[in-house]
């Protein structure tokens, strides 16, 4: 069985210059202007040539690992390939993303004319009734592809019933985790994609500096929110804010007492947008009012802690020792051991999805590679008086970590680095 741990760069995207963003406007936006304004006017949107080149990579993957198949339902996976958003349901549907051709589809008969209007005309599908069986379907497809191994891959959101279904209807297969071929794709991004993760960045952190603006005493999380995901909407995304106030602010998801802002509250925020499906992520932390010393001790850790792990970023670099070069600073200032203040990972993957492998976590010997792109966020939690944390996504360069959106915290009074 090949494990997640298996998973491996395709492409090799080398990433020299920065500016990600530029290249998706035929006039590059002035980030410079203060006033909002729609940003995502005219970004070039992903290509039939763009999805080609995914699933090219998949071949290559699939033909080192003497994978005949790779199997994908409905999900983040089978949009990424296929540019085909299809829900989960009981009734299988998915493609067999294969080394010898185009996807090959399996699908409930009576979804046919559906599947019809999505799926491109020369790709084939194949229809299962009520009452046969798809898993017959996806071996008989296997099989007419002529494979010498029989080997298939399943996606790693792939559902147990299906899999359960397989190894009872189709017991010549020979199922293997599909995640060296996902992940092994989706792992690296390509200049587009970083275009639209340094983009997404960006307004997620003009959308809070707009937000902020509305901090006045007694006004409510839920205010706060609004504020910020309506300064995503003026800039042309939809985008969310998920403020904590106070004490609140020490539960690191968030707690569901409401609290309302008082003068020398902690806020902090956390939140994104997605285009063209990828995903930013930004965390920011400030205090209305004046900080207290403790505040602003706690703050600079943080802070320090986000810059020693940024500069732990090289290519070759493993995953593991981005989070020790950020915990050593939390530690080294009484905030320790372990996970005691510092509750979570130095950071995740992130993508299409919000969090996806891999993982800037203990334990993770996992080289960093160009192209990679994670989220760097420390924090110190204090139960019962307040909580911080600092968070900008990145990308591994061959010069070291980039961070998308620029606009980097200098203090805790200067959240946006103006």
């Amino acid at each position: 069985m090949i494990t997640r741990r298996e998973f491996l760069q395709i492409g090799g995207v080398s990433i020299t210059t920065y500016g990600f963003a530029n290249s998706l406007f035929a006039g590059s936006p002035d980030f410079g202007q203060s006033q909002l304004r729609n940003m995502v006017a005219g970004v070039e949107p992903l290509t039939p040539e763009d999805y080609q080149a995914r699933i090219e990579n998949a071949k290559k993957l699939m033909k080192e690992h003497e994978i005949d198949g790779l199997f994908l339902s409905g999900s983040t996976n089978l949009s990424y390939f296929t540019n085909i958003s299809w829900s989960r349901s009981e009734r299988t549907f998915g493609a067999v993303l294969n080394q010898k051709g185009d996807p090959v589809w399996v699908c409930p008969a009576f979804e046919l004319d559906r599947a019809k209007e999505r799926i491109p005309q020369e790709q084939e599908v194949r229809t299962w009734e009520e009452h046969e069986s798809p898993f017959k379907l996806i071996a008989g497809i296997i099989q007419d592809l002529g494979t010498s191994t029989g080997r298939l891959a399943i996606g790693p959101t792939v559902r147990s019933f299906v899999i359960h279904g397989l190894m009872q209807d189709a017991p010549s297969l020979e199922l293997v985790d599909g995640a060296v071929i996902t992940d092994g794709c989706r792992g690296i991004k390509t200049a587009k994609e970083l275009g639209y993760m340094d983009l997404a960045n960006r307004i997620t952190k003009l959308a809070y500096q707009e937000g902020f603006k509305s901090l006045s005493e007694g006004i409510s999380t839920r205010d706060l929110s609004s504020a910020i995901s309506q300064a995503h909407s003026q800039m042309g995304i939809s985008g969310s804010g998920g403020p904590q106030f106070g004490q609140n602010s020490a539960f690191p998801h968030g707690s569901s007492v409401r609290r309302n802002l008082n003068t020398g509250d902690i806020v902090l925020v956390d939140g994104g947008c997605s285009i063209e499906g990828f995903r930013s992520d930004v965390t920011r932390t400030i205090v209305f009012g004046e900080p207290t010393d403790k505040q602003r001790r706690v703050w600079d850790t943080v802070k320090k802690a986000q810059t020693e792990a940024i500069n732990a970023v090289r290519p070759g670099v493993a995953c593991e020792m981005i989070d020790k070069a950020a915990r050593k600073v939390i530690e080294d200032a009484g905030y320790g051991p372990g996970y005691k203040y510092f509750s979570h990972r130095v950071g995740h993957g992130i993508g299409m999805e919000g969090h996806e492998y891999p993982y800037l976590v203990e334990g993770n010997k996992l080289k960093l590679k160009p192209g990679m792109t994670f989220s760097n966020e420390p924090g110190i939690y204090i139960y019962g008086e307040f909580g911080v944390r600092i968070e900008d996504c990145f990308v591994v360069t061959e010069e070291g970590g980039k961070f998308f959106g620029g606009m980097e915290s200098t203090a805790i009074d200067k959240p946006f680095g103006e």
